[in-house]
């Protein structure tokens, strides 16, 4: 029995010679890879502080709206004197000024002229804000429109004089309110430039 198990003098001795041997081995080049270290600078905040980005807000073409003001406004006075013209040289209405001051009346068609435009370059400056405050600025635009238009046409029907002149009145000041109230939305419309347009 001097030989034992095994060979090297003892019961076990191989087993722990040959753990010896596996834990003695030196790695192999490219055996074991270090793992990776990522070290972000500044690309996570502390939980809590993080804020998503927020969606950009769509820009007003402000030339382009104050340049189609400028002409909605002109377009509201011309129609302002077509509609005095119309009246009092073709239906024989007595409409801004006595049936002696001509086919245009007097100076009440110039002040209506002038209101018409103003008027048109307060919408146009209603438009502005909305397009820069609101998230349907033609729908806001077209209720005050049209309600002010409303309350201005009926203004006439409420006072005295013949029912022909305050009727013809309503119907001027209605189809002035009309004319801003469209012209002005359509100009808003094509001036505002939304977040996803891009040129190509």
């Amino acid at each position: 029995m001097a030989g034992g198990y095994g060979q090297g003098g003892g019961y076990g001795t191989w087993d722990r010679d040959e753990q010896t041997r596996q834990f003695g081995r030196e790695p192999q080049p490219g055996q074991y890879e270090q793992p990776r270290q990522y070290e972000p600078a500044g690309q996570y905040e502390p939980a809590g502080q993080y804020e998503p980005p927020r969606p950009p807000k769509p820009t007003v073409d402000a030339g382009k709206l104050w340049a189609a003001g400028i002409a909605t406004a002109i377009v509201a006075a011309l129609v302002a004197m077509v509609g005095t013209l119309l009246v009092r040289a073709v239906l024989r209405i007595a409409f801004n000024g006595p049936a002696e001051s001509g086919v245009l009346g007097d100076s009440r068609t110039v002040l209506l002229c002038v209101l018409s435009a103003v008027a048109a370059l307060a919408a146009t400056g209603l438009a502005h804000l909305l397009l820069l405050s609101t998230p349907r600025p033609m729908t806001y635009l077209s209720w005050i429109v049209g309600l002010v238009t409303v309350v201005v046409a009926l203004l006439p029907l409420l006072g005295s004089g013949p029912i022909a002149e305050r009727v013809t009145s309503a119907v001027i000041y209605l189809v002035i309110g009309l004319v801003i109230s469209s012209l002005v939305a359509g100009a808003g419309a094509s001036a505002r430039r939304g977040p996803s347009t891009r040129t190509r």
